[in-house]
């Protein structure tokens, strides 16, 4: 590996969050006295080793431009995609010019502020030789039900063994995901996360140990628990 190799991040922000009932997209509800992107952008400039953050907007976003991270040095903005896997082409689309071939994107979620300092660098440690990359998760603990055709009966239990739960930030080789990610959009394949298309690409992603704090907000109670696990980290 290039001893100069360098970490990049892109951040998909352009979806609408509509679970969580609001007219505000959920990135910028309040939490604390900053937004929940700002949040989640000032966790991820808290890594001395990020050189700078792409993240990615709906076009008709009129909130980005209002904030002070969207003049933050280390933080530029492209068009966001209609489906989560666009966006982060287009973040790497934005970092073709900058980026190597074998440096580090690390994708995170937007909604996604609990990220801790010590996750994020352990993700960057552990990886740091592979020669794919992989992704923040955590073990699953609890007894998982799957239902029966839509009708809230359960089915059967499933095995938790070796089954654990994917986070983010996702962090893989640039030309690995540019690629991966192509190759999934022009097949029409199901993209969940970016983990999913570098397993579509016939590779193995790395699991790293997460933290259960590191919640996605989705629902209108991860705010109030996002809120009261960055209050009690302070």
């Amino acid at each position: 590996m290039p001893a100069d190799v360098k970490y990049w991040v892109v951040v998909p922000a352009a979806g609408s969050g509509q679970r969580m009932g609001s007219s505000t997209a959920k990135q910028y509800l309040r939490l604390r006295r900053d937004t929940v992107l700002e949040t989640t952008l000032a966790a991820l400039l808290i890594e001395p080793r990020v050189q700078r953050i792409i993240v990615c907007v709906a076009a008709e976003d009129q909130q980005w431009p209002a904030s002070e991270y969207a003049r933050h040095p280390q933080i530029l903005s492209t068009d966001g995609g209609a489906t989560r896997a666009q966006s982060v082409l287009n973040g790497l689309d934005a970092l073709a010019l900058d980026a190597a071939p074998d440096d580090w994107v690390l994708v995170h979620d937007a909604a996604r502020p609990c990220l801790s300092p010590d996750a994020l660098a352990r993700l960057l440690d552990e990886l740091a030789s592979h020669p794919v990359g992989g992704l923040l998760a955590v073990p699953c603990q609890d007894t998982l039900k799957r239902e029966q055709d839509n009708s809230r009966a359960v089915a059967e239990t499933l095995p938790r063994d070796n089954v654990w739960q994917a986070q983010t930030p996702q962090m893989f080789r640039f030309a690995v995901l540019r690629n991966a990610l192509q190759t999934a959009l022009q097949q029409g394949l199901s993209i969940t996360d970016e983990a999913s298309a570098i397993e579509h690409a016939g590779l193995a992603p790395q699991l790293v140990r997460g933290e259960a704090l590191n919640i996605k907000i989705t629902n209108p109670g991860d705010l109030e628990l996002a809120q009261a696990i960055l209050s009690a980290r302070r």
